[in-house]
């Protein structure tokens, strides 16, 4: 039993790192799709329909493979705290979350679309933030490039600076649902 050639159309090195946590063998290509964020959808329909754009680019090209898609929001309030555009936006981003818990939403889709195979699934975690001044929150900044990360931090990079809990899947706020992840592709087994 083995996968179809899988591909992660993500650019994302944290994704592949995690990615690389499963006994499978794929390759990256990143996904040239524009992010969507509709007011009508819940935040889990979010990640999911970019999760979809991401792979259904890739998909077109390469339709004989899996192609996984994924996409990492962080909410708050099911406000979309997305990648802070500069250092400053980062600063007021982690001053809101400060003290507070918030949702971290993956969505994935695995399509193959030679067979007409689509898996769409969200996974969501909760996380709660230790209070912190703003002199905490610049020391925790100026450890980190906030500006590649939803919601301007990493859980991964000095996490525990500024996280005090979490509920749920801490690959999923790193940015693939592994565990979600290895059932799912289980499904995609071929003999």
């Amino acid at each position: 039993m083995k996968l179809p050639p899988l591909i992660l159309a993500s650019a994302s090195p944290r994704r592949a790192v995690l990615l690389k946590l499963l006994p499978v063998k794929f390759q990256v290509l990143p996904a040239i799709a524009e992010e969507v964020a509709h007011e009508h959808l819940s935040p889990l329909e979010v990640c999911q329909l970019n999760a979809h754009r991401k792979a259904r680019a890739v998909a077109k090209q390469i339709p004989d493979a899996l192609v996984l898609g994924a996409d990492t929001l962080v909410f708050l309030d099911d406000e979309i705290l997305g990648k802070p555009r500069d250092r400053a936006e980062a600063e007021r981003m982690l001053a809101r979350l400060q003290g507070r818990h918030h949702q971290v939403v993956t969505g994935v889709c695995l399509m193959r679309r030679r067979s007409h195979r689509e898996r769409i699934f969200a996974v969501s975690t909760d996380v709660l933030f230790h209070p912190l001044n703003a002199r905490q929150i610049r020391d925790y900044l100026a450890g980190m490039n906030p500006l590649d990360k939803a919601g301007a931090y990493a859980i991964q990079e000095r996490g525990e600076l500024i996280i005090s809990e979490i509920s749920g899947s801490y690959s999923n706020v790193v940015g693939l649902p592994v565990e979600k992840l290895r059932e799912e592709l289980a499904g995609w087994m071929t003999g």
